[in-house]
C-alpha cells in the first residue's frame, strides 16, 4: 500500500510539472516506478498508459482555459505516432539503457539554447486565445521533424515534452499555446506508444495497480495545472524548462558515468545559471523597455 501512496503522488507531482512546463512527466514518473524493480519496457508501457489519461484531462483543461491550437495539435500528433511506433521498435529489440546518454546529451544542448533565448530580452507574443483568422504567430519550419523526434524518444523513455515544448518556445510560439497543444498532442502519441508496447510485451510485467495508482494522481493534477500556467510569466516558465532539463539529463549522464557526489555541483550549477539567466533577462528586457520610452518615433 505504502509503494502505491507514493506512485499515486509521484503521478500527481509528475502531471503537475508537465502540465506546468509541458514536459516532465516521463522522465519524473519513469524515475519512480524505475525503482520498484519494473523492466525499462514496462515502466515505458505504465508511463504511456498513464499519459492516455491524464493527457486527456490536462487537454480537456487547456482547451477549456483557451490554451489549445488545434491545427498544431494534428501537426505535432501525426508525425509523433509515427516516431513512436520508430521508438517502441527500437526498445523491443536495443537495450533502452545503451541510448539514454546520446538522448541526455541531445537534450542538455536544447535546454542550454533556451536558458540563453530566455536570457535576453523576448519578443511580445500575443497571449490570447486563438480565433478564426488570427492564429498564435510563431516559425513553424521544422515542427514535424521535432514531433516525430519526440515521439520517438517518448516510445523510448518516455519523454515527448522535453523534445518538443522547447523547440516551440524557441521558435517563439507564446508558452500557454506551446504547452497546451503539446499536452494535447500527446494523448495520440501516447495511445500508440502503449498500444505498441503492450502487444509486444503481451501484458508481461506491467501491474494494474501501479498503472491505477498513476492514473489517480495524474489525472487529479491536470486541471490544477493548467489552470496554473494561464498566471506563469514566459520568461520564467522558460527559466524553469531549462533547469528542469539540465538537471534531469544532468542526473543521467552523472548516473552513466558513475558520478558521485560531485553532481551536487553541478547541480548547484545549473541553479546559478538559471539564476543569472532570470536576472538578465529582466535587466535586459527593463533596458529596453526604457529605451523604447525614451524613443521619440
Amino acid at each position: 500500500m505504502e509503494e502505491l501512496i507514493v506512485v499515486a503522488l509521484g503521478g500527481f507531482c509528475a502531471s503537475m510539472i508537465d502540465g506546468a512546463l509541458g514536459m516532465g512527466f516521463g522522465p519524473t514518473s519513469s524515475s519512480i516506478l524505475l525503482s520498484t524493480g519494473l523492466s525499462p519496457a514496462a515502466v515505458s508501457t505504465t508511463v504511456n498508459l498513464a499519459k492516455v489519461a491524464t493527457g486527456i484531462a490536462g487537454g480537456v483543461a487547456h482547451w477549456r482555459f483557451g490554451n489549445v491550437d488545434r491545427r498544431l495539435v494534428i501537426k505535432l500528433a501525426v508525425p509523433g505516432c509515427a516516431g513512436a511506433l520508430v521508438g517502441v521498435t527500437v526498445l523491443a529489440n536495443v537495450d533502452g539503457d545503451n541510448l539514454r546518454p546520446t538522448l541526455a546529451a541531445l537534450l542538455l544542448v536544447v535546454a542550454v539554447r533556451m536558458l540563453i533565448r530566455f536570457s535576453r530580452p523576448l519578443p511580445m507574443q500575443p497571449d490570447r486565445p486563438p480565433v478564426a483568422g488570427d492564429r498564435p504567430v510563431f516559425d513553424e519550419r521544422g515542427t514535424a521533424v521535432a514531433a516525430a523526434a519526440g515521439g520517438i524518444t517518448n516510445g523510448l523513455v518516455g519523454a515527448w515534452g522535453p523534445v518538443v515544448t522547447p523547440f516551440l518556445l524557441h521558435r517563439g510560439l507564446a508558452p500557454r499555446f506551446a504547452i497546451g497543444s503539446v499536452n494535447t498532442a500527446e494523448v495520440a502519441v501516447a495511445v500508440v506508444a502503449s498500444g505498441s508496447l503492450l502487444a509486444s510485451l503481451q501484458g508481461d510485467g506491467v501491474e494494474a495497480d501501479i498503472v491505477l495508482a498513476m492514473l489517480i494522481g495524474g489525472v487529479l493534477a491536470a486541471p490544477i495545472a493548467a489552470w496554473v500556467i494561464r498566471f506563469i510569466p514566459p520568461r520564467g516558465l522558460g527559466i524553469a524548462v531549462s533547469g528542469l532539463l539540465l538537471c534531469t539529463n544532468v542526473r543521467e549522464l552523472s548516473t552513466w558515468a558513475e558520478i558521485g557526489a560531485e553532481r551536487w555541483g553541478l547541480y548547484a550549477t545549473i541553479v546559478l545559471a538559471c539564476a543569472y539567466a532570470g536576472i538578465r533577462g529582466k535587466r535586459l528586457a527593463g533596458a529596453a523597455a526604457a529605451a523604447a520610452a525614451d524613443d521619440p518615433a
